[in-house]
This record gives C-alpha cells, sequence and structure tokens, in this order.
C-alpha cells in the first residue's frame, strides 16, 4: 500500500512545486532594488524591499492604491452580489417545481460552456449604447449573473437541504422567505463560501473585461493598472520594480481570504441550521 502512495504523492508534489515556483521568484524578485534585479542570482533576496514598496505608493500620486480600492469594489462587491443571486437562484432551481425549470437549467449549463471572450465586445456595446461605458458598473454587472456559480448553488441547495425539512417548516407556519433565510440559507453556507471566494478571485484577477470597459485609468483594477506599467516598462526598465512589488502586494489580499475562509469548508452541511 505504501509502495502505491508514492506515485501519486510524487505527482502532488511536482504540481506544488510547478505552482510555487513564479510565486517564490515574485517574493525573491519584489526585494531586489533595480540594480539587483537584473544582476544577482535568481533566488538571491535583494535588499530593496523597502524602497520598492515606498517607490509604488508614491508613483503617480499613490495610483497603485486607487487601482487596489478598485478592485476591492469590484471583486468584493461582485462577488457578494454574484453569490446572492446564485444563493437564490440555485435555491430555486433544486427546490422548487415549476414549468421551464429544465430549460433554464440546460441555458445555464450551456452558458458555463460559453469563453468569456465571446461575450467582451458584445458586452461592451451594450454598455455603450445605454451610457455605461467607463463606468464602475460596466465592470460590476456583468459579473452577477454567473452560470458556473448558480449551478455550483444548485447542486449544493439539493445535497445539503432535505425537503422534509422544508415541509416542516411550511407546516409550522414558516412563509416561503423564512425558509430561504432561516433554513436554506445557514445550510447553504459552505457551499456558498465556495461560490463567494471562486467569483472573489475570478473577479480580482479578471483582466479583459475592464480593459475593455473602462478608459479611464482612475477606474482601473490592478490588474489593468499593472499592465500599463508593464506597457510603459518598456521604455523605462525601473518601473519593473514597481510591476513586481505591485504583483506580490495585489497577491497578498487572495491568500489572506483564502486563510481566513476555508475553515467555513470544513463546517457541518447542517451546522448553521442547528444553531439557528
Amino acid at each position: 500500500m505504501a509502495a502505491r502512495g508514492i506515485a501519486p504523492t510524487a505527482v502532488l508534489l511536482l504540481g506544488a512545486a510547478y505552482t510555487l515556483f513564479p510565486v517564490s521568484w515574485l517574493v525573491v524578485a519584489a526585494t531586489k532594488s533595480p540594480g539587483e534585479l537584473f544582476s544577482t542570482a535568481t533566488f538571491a533576496v535583494g535588499t530593496g524591499l523597502l524602497d520598492n514598496l515606498s517607490e509604488l505608493s508614491a508613483y503617480r500620486g499613490g495610483v497603485f492604491w486607487l487601482w487596489t480600492v478598485n478592485t476591492v469594489v469590484y471583486a468584493g462587491g461582485g462577488a457578494l452580489l454574484s453569490t446572492i443571486v446564485s444563493a437564490v437562484s440555485g435555491f430555486a432551481l433544486a427546490k422548487y417545481r415549476f414549468r421551464g425549470r429544465s430549460l433554464i437549467f440546460n441555458v445555464l449549463i450551456g452558458g458555463i460552456l460559453v469563453p468569456a471572450v465571446v461575450l467582451a465586445v458584445p458586452q461592451y456595446l451594450l454598455f455603450a449604447k445605454i451610457g455605461l461605458a467607463d463606468t464602475y458598473w460596466s465592470v460590476l454587472l456583468p459579473q452577477i449573473l454567473h452560470p458556473y456559480s448558480i449551478y455550483l448553488a444548485r447542486v449544493y441547495a439539493q445535497a445539503a437541504i432535505p425537503d422534509s425539512l422544508l415541509e416542516a417548516g411550511r407546516l409550522d407556519g414558516a412563509s416561503e422567505w423564512r425558509l430561504l433565510t432561516g433554513i436554506a440559507l445557514p445550510m447553504m453556507a459552505p457551499g456558498l463560501v465556495t461560490v463567494f471566494l471562486f467569483q472573489f478571485v475570478a473577479i480580482w484577477n479578471n483582466f479583459l473585461l475592464p480593459f475593455i470597459m473602462l478608459g479611464d485609468d482612475a477606474r482601473f483594477p490592478l490588474t489593468v493598472g499593472l499592465y500599463t506599467l508593464l506597457a510603459a516598462g518598456a521604455n523605462q526598465p525601473s518601473l519593473f520594480n514597481l510591476i513586481i512589488t505591485g504583483a506580490l502586494v495585489a497577491l497578498i489580499p487572495l491568500v489572506a481570504l483564502f486563510l481566513t475562509m476555508q475553515r467555513y469548508w470544513r463546517t457541518d452541511l447542517a451546522g448553521g441550521a442547528v444553531k439557528s
């Protein structure tokens, strides 16, 4: 048995090394000064981290932190709204019988198969027509309705919420709203945390949609803002340190979010309902 586990363990270790290698390089490179970045060994720790952070904060009056705030608004607001919509939609598709339910679900499944790049230009044309292009809403609104998140919420609601529990609530006189907020949502909490995390990371890392939608760099998220720095770095090599340091800073909220919220994945499916 021990020998059988060696191969899977080796594959997992190789996958972990492949994943962590660029992150490790980024952490080390962010510590290097402009002179050290191209002259020292790849994994030799530098002495310029504090200077890099200071220069990044001072660049164009602190525009990096404005991009960070924008990203938090896009990712946090979009993920929260998407989770709410997904929870309600998933619960309805899982626990209610109504005409057209299968059709709606099949359309959602089809939506999962459509690449985001195919929708980006039509979305821009629609938002431009109604005057919302180059606004915060042009990035937020397309993220709210996410077919895959609704699919996950439906699957989780179907598995986690017994029909008998809902029927017992109806017999006790609970309204449908009370069933949703008092029974369904607490029991779906671990699954909704997963939906929130997936959406938060997807929106945080999204580049194409804000790149197409936004023209004012005061509304840029980190992905587009760092891209503009990278483009400018072709003529100003000193900006490479700011780009690397900015990329490292942009990773910290994602790591912190996962470390903070991963405990909810271990929560018992019915734990929230029992406590309520």
